[in-house]
This record gives structure tokens, C-alpha cells and sequence, in this order.
């Protein structure tokens, strides 16, 4: 009995000093980033098997007040909402509303060549539709309060860049168009409909449509970094990006997200498997995109992926399927970006997993 004591001692204490070893790995890697304790900063999670197992803040949420971020902040997340919306299309797609394979013309018969482009082309960013954030007239909307349909009439009429299909084209513009035809079979708001069938299913309360007048408890405040120094981030109306980058979240509620995915609490798996599925071209080549996920891989290993950079914040998550391990980052300063961290952060786990 006593050396078998001593053995579960020893054992349990070499994972201690493991987990230890890779926790300082991991804030030295994060610290020769984020440098300035007292500028802003980032947050960070590891999780494995659906627990956090890692989760940290470094720098500040809020300049003007000496607010410190912590690992309850709210960030604004940018184009990683395009999950949300390709997940609220497949929900859609469960309840008989709609089918990938549909012409977008089914339900904007407006739509310039819409007989020819389906919704699947918009999650896959194959459409060929121009993106909105290359036009030079954004900067006459960004401040604007714009409804679905005219930021869809903002962008329509411009000439196709490609057939659909023809080739991968990352577009926030077709991930717009997918917010507008959510909203048209639903019959709410994309607001509505996200909250209602994924932020309160998976008990995301810390999850928004982005507001900067709302009073949101923990906010993170967004910054730029100029020559003189920081300032506040630029404003833009959240009706712009829209479906393709209006959401915030925390550190927290992402892995409730995650978990939901995982869990099947919000759709079927068979139904699921479409947004972490390699779609192909219309001359048979695959590419690395799902349904609102880039589908990469990490020494061969099969992973998740997917960033998001709006005014004032970036962000980034990796999830590992085979090993259940999900890595997410996100900055309150577009100077400062957790993608490469994300990713050596998601490498360094996968192998000191492999090495236990």
C-alpha cells in the first residue's frame, strides 16, 4: 500500500511539474508580446477536455481609468462571429428553412447573378461577390446606421471578381449577405436569432451584439498605437460589419461555445460536420475552408481554426478535435495580434501532451 502511495505521489507530482513547466513556457511566450503592464493587453485560454487548464490576463482594459483586463473581460471578436453566422445558417438548414444549395436569388431575387450563387458559395467564400471592406466608399458608411438590406445594395452592383466557385477568396461581404437571409427566413433580427438559438442554449450571458453605448459590464476597451502613442479605437457603426465581425464574447463563453459544438447541443452532428467538412473548387481543387472554420492542421494534426481583427481588437482560437484542446487569445489593441501566439501556444500543448 505505501509504495503504491508513493507511486500515485510521484505520478501526480511529475504532472504538477509539468503543467508548471508548460505555464511558464507559455506566460514567457505571451510576455515577449504583450510587453507594456501598463498599456493594453490580451487574454488567454487553454482548455482541454472542455476545462480550462490555462487562463491568464496581461495589460490593461481600460487606459483613461488604470482598469486592469481580466480573464471575465468582454472583447470585441471581429471575424470570428463568422462562426456564429455559419452555424445559425446550418440551424436554419435543420429546421427545413433553407438549403445550403440554394441560389441566394431563392430569397434576395434582386440579387445581381444570383441565380448562380448559392449560400454555400458565401460560407466558403467562393462567391465572387467584392468585398465591402476594399471599396473606397466605406469610409462613407462605416459611422452610419445601415439595415441588412442596404449593406447588401452597398456592395452588390460592384463587378464579380471570379465565377462562383472558381475560386477561395476570404469576403466579409458574402458573410453579410448570410446575416440578411438569416433575418429574411427567420423573420428577427440577426441579433435576436444568435442570442435566442446559440448565446442562451449554450448559456453564453456574457456574449453581445456589439454596442458601444450599451453598458456592458467588464468591457475591454479597443485601442489604436500611433507614434505619439495609444489612442482610443475608431468608431464604426456595428451595422456595417454586420454578420461578419459584430460580436463580443469573453474568454469563458467561447468555451461554452466550444463545448456546445462538441456536445451537439445546438445541432445534429450529422448537420455539424458541414462546417468542419473541405469543400472543393469547380475544378475539383480542395480548399482549407469549412463553414465559417479554416481547416488547417499542426504537425499533421487536424485543427480548427479561425481570427478576427476589427477596430481596436484581434483575436484568435485553435481548436485540436483529436485531442480536445482549444486555445483562444484575444488583444484590445490592433497593434498587438494573438495569431502566431495562438498557434505556438496550440503547438506547444499538442506536444507537451504527446510527451507525458
Amino acid at each position: 500500500m505505501l509504495r503504491l502511495f508513493l507511486l500515485c505521489f510521484i505520478v501526480l507530482l511529475s504532472f504538477d511539474i509539468n503543467a508548471q513547466h508548460l505555464n511558464q513556457k507559455i506566460d514567457s511566450l505571451i510576455q515577449s508580446e504583450f510587453k507594456e503592464n501598463n498599456g493594453p493587453g490580451g487574454v488567454f485560454l487553454i482548455a482541454k477536455k472542455g476545462k480550462p487548464i490555462y487562463e491568464k490576463a496581461f495589460g490593461m482594459a481600460n487606459l483613461e481609468l488604470d482598469a486592469k483586463l481580466n480573464t471575465n473581460s468582454v472583447f470585441q471578436i471581429g471575424s470570428m462571429t463568422k462562426q456564429f453566422t455559419a452555424i445559425a445558417i446550418l440551424i436554419l438548414e435543420e429546421q427545413g428553412k433553407l438549403k445550403v444549395s440554394d441560389p441566394i436569388s431563392k430569397y434576395i431575387p434582386s440579387y445581381p447573378n444570383g441565380n448562380n450563387i448559392t449560400i454555400h458559395h458565401l460560407l466558403t467564400h467562393t462567391s465572387g461577390i467584392k468585398d465591402f471592406t476594399k471599396m473606397k466608399a466605406l469610409q462613407d458608411i462605416a459611422q452610419k446606421e445601415m439595415t441588412p438590406e442596404q449593406m447588401v445594395d452597398f456592395f452588390k452592383s460592384e463587378p464579380a471578381d471570379f465565377v462562383p466557385g472558381e475560386k477561395f477568396e476570404y469576403n466579409n461581404s458574402g458573410y453579410v449577405v448570410l446575416g440578411y437571409i438569416i433575418e429574411l427566413v427567420s423573420g428577427g433580427t440577426y441579433e435576436d436569432f444568435i442570442k435566442k438559438n446559440i448565446f442562451d442554449k449554450a448559456e453564453m450571458a456574457d456574449s453581445y451584439y456589439a454596442s458601444d453605448r450599451k453598458i456592458i459590464k467588464n468591457r475591454a476597451f479597443g485601442y489604436h498605437k500611433k507614434s505619439s502613442g495609444y489612442v482610443n479605437k475608431t468608431v464604426i457603426n456595428f451595422s456595417v460589419p454586420f454578420s461578419s465581425g459584430s460580436l463580443m464574447s469573453t474568454l469563458g463563453d467561447m468555451l461554452k461555445w466550444q463545448n456546445a459544438l462538441n456536445q451537439n447541443l445546438l445541432l445534429s452532428s450529422k448537420e455539424e460536420t458541414k462546417a468542419f467538412t473541405k469543400y472543393k473548387l469547380n475544378n475539383g481543387q480542395e480548399i482549407e475552408y469549412g463553414y465559417g472554420w479554416h481547416l488547417k492542421n499542426i504537425n499533421g494534426i487536424s485543427t480548427l481554426e479561425h481570427g478576427g481583427s476589427i477596430f481596436g481588437f484581434k483575436s484568435m482560437a485553435v481548436y485540436i478535435p483529436s485531442e480536445d484542446i482549444y486555445v483562444l487569445g484575444f488583444s484590445n489593441c490592433d497593434c498587438n495580434s494573438p495569431t502566431q501566439l495562438v498557434k505556438d501556444i496550440a503547438k506547444m500543448t499538442l506536444e507537451n501532451d504527446k510527451t507525458k
